[in-house]
């Protein structure tokens, strides 16, 4: 009998390429494909992968799952990579990870495989979640194979290989850029993209508009959150409201885009040590990391910010760098789900021209105290008590003055 071994199959010229050559090493090649709310014909990839030598295709829909389990959270979290790159390409890889290592569990395979290159990210984030869920598993990756590589030297090679085999794939020699796209985002990189002073094209983008095409009137709407979570979408100019976590980012999703929210442009470093250029479109993740870091600010505890802020750069390199299935990564979710208890409440926006708005905010949780911080009203704070506050939180400063000025300066 064959051994049976668990391929991550997109449809493009990669993985089909990569079946075929699997296929003819003498393994069962049971293609898997992840809905994560790509724009795909799922049933077309299905009968390209049999047509191309799969023994079985599992299509399995992971969108629900995507936004619940992991764009929430990564939003509740503030990951944010580099201060810019919110993520959506590294988001949806653990996922995809795991539920083709379940397949392959069901299926009796000895090994997973999937098409990512030794040059980027991808590669680790596959293979860090095999290695975390199933490390019985072998895993393929033929393009850190000397054999596949001296085979297969670069584009033109896999282009020759599809037509010797007779796979239909939809590729050509010109590759204007590569593209990733799921729910949160559409990444752009590679072919004409890695020129850093290339400005991209207008039609390129498949999310957003340009602002020159959005409406002329803004657009006003409110989120709600609990413990961090959205959980209700309304559009008053529409008449609309949403509360299926799916189906509340799919309709953020669209009228960010609409508006020209979410785009950017960025030089990033890669986890391999490689600095590369992203272009990405992610409109109903910018809107929700926006609103949330606003309702943060009246409902969270000002210590309790301070130190998931500390952490946020960590928990987004994590993400980025594929360490989702990690201890350090159970650790860090565990302390920032405590730190999301309690954040409820609404948010008010406005949407114009590719900007996001703050309209206002409220919380049945707020830690905001209108006589407090009122100018007008003393609401329990004695002002003359500033003058002992001031006087020990200056003692070091006078100190350093000190020394200063015996050191002649």
């Amino acid at each position: 009998m064959k051994e049976a071994i668990v391929l991550a199959y997109s449809g493009g010229l990669d993985t089909a390429c990569i079946l075929k050559y699997l296929e003819l090493q003498g393994y069962d090649v049971i293609a898997f494909v992840a809905d994560v709310g790509q724009r795909e014909d799922f049933d077309l990839l299905r009968d390209r992968a049999l047509a191309g030598g799969a023994k079985k295709v599992v299509v399995r829909n992971l969108q629900r799952e995507f936004v619940t389990d992991y764009i929430f959270p990564a939003v509740a979290g503030n990951a944010v990579y580099e201060d810019r790159y919110l993520l959506g390409t590294a988001l949806a890889r653990p996922l995809i990870a795991r539920h083709q290592v379940m397949v392959a569990l069901e299926e009796g395979a000895v090994a997973v495989a999937h098409g990512a290159t030794g040059k980027g990210n991808d590669q680790v984030r596959f293979e860090f979640a095999y290695a975390a869920l199933a490390p019985e598993l072998a895993v393929i990756s033929p393009w850190k194979d000397r054999t596949f590589l001296d085979r297969f030297e670069g584009r033109a090679d896999l282009l020759a290989f599809a037509e010797e085999q007779d796979l239909e794939v939809e590729a050509s020699e010109e590759k204007p850029y590569s593209t990733d796209e799921n729910l949160m985002h559409i990444s752009f990189e590679a072919g004409l993209l890695e020129d850093p002073a290339a400005t991209p094209s207008w039609d390129m983008f498949r999310l957003t508009r340009a602002l020159k095409d959005t409406p002329d009137e803004p657009l006003e709407l409110t989120i709600s959150y609990r413990d961090a979570i959205p959980t209700h979408l309304h559009l008053p100019a529409e008449g609309t409201s949403f509360s299926d976590p799916l189906e509340l980012f799919i309709a953020l999703n669209k009228v960010a885009g609409e508006h020209g929210v979410g785009r950017i442009d960025v030089v990033e470093n890669r986890f391999v040590g490689i600095k590369s250029r992203g272009v990405y479109e992610t409109p109903a993740g910018t809107v929700l990391h926006r609103a949330l870091r606003d309702l943060e600010g009246m409902a969270m505890d000002r210590e309790v910010l301070r130190l998931r802020n500390e952490l946020a750069p960590k928990f987004a390199q994590l993400i980025y760098n594929g360490f989702w299935f990690s201890p350090e990564m159970d650790f860090i979710r565990a302390a920032f789900n405590k730190s999301g208890e309690l954040i409820d409440g609404s948010v008010r926006l406005r949407l114009y021209k590719g900007n996001v708005e703050i309209l206002g905010r409220e919380s049945p949780r707020s830690l905001y105290d209108p006589e407090l911080a009122s100018m007008d009203v003393e609401g329990g704070y004695d002002q003359v008590d500033a003058r002992g506050f001031i006087r020990v939180n200056s003692l070091r400063l006078k100190a350093h003055r000190v020394i200063l000025e015996g050191a002649g300066q």
